[in-house]
């Protein structure tokens, strides 16, 4: 399929409501999904792809749209985060709290940290990406779940 078809797809599921969408064209396919909208936390990064190329012989086109989840209201989510330094997302991803599922996580609450250490790892465009602590201090909140997508400037943890 076309690097430019592709695009254009990618722009229609921006502009809609849709939050998945798949299209099969004669014996190719492609599969688009919104961030957030994949539910997978048990997997690991190499195991995760928003966009997937298939052989099909299918020529029908199919899209899907699964139930969208209630937005959050403004200021909800901040008054439930402790005072501290903020940690947050230099970039969109997926966040992941260990280098493997069998690994220990990098941190945990409660956690003694110093400058420079790995926090987790964001995944962008099947590139890892490790975080690293800002500031020394102890970890009193961890605001994401492994697997989970984060956008840019979402806070992560909070360090105080």
């Amino acid at each position: 399929m076309d690097i430019r078809k592709i695009k254009k797809l990618i722009e229609l599921l921006e502009e809609s409501s849709l939050t998945e969408m798949e299209i099969i064209e004669g014996e190719e396919s492609v599969r688009l999904s919104r961030a957030g909208t994949v539910a997978a936390p048990a997997q690991h990064p190499a195991h995760l792809l928003n966009v997937q190329a298939a052989a099909s012989t299918e020529p029908a086109a199919a899209v899907s749209v699964p139930p969208a989840a209630p937005e959050a209201q403004p200021g909800e989510h901040e008054q439930s985060i402790p005072n501290g330094e903020m940690l947050v997302a230099p970039m969109v991803g997926t966040f992941y709290d260990a280098p493997s599922p069998e690994s220990d996580p990098f941190v945990t609450l409660g956690q003694q940290v110093t400058a420079g250490e790995t926090m987790c790892i964001i995944e962008a465009m099947k590139m890892f990406n490790q975080i690293e602590a800002e500031v020394s201090g102890t970890v009193v909140a961890i605001l994401v779940e492994s697997g989970q997508p984060v956008e840019f400037d979402q806070p992560l943890f909070v360090i105080r």
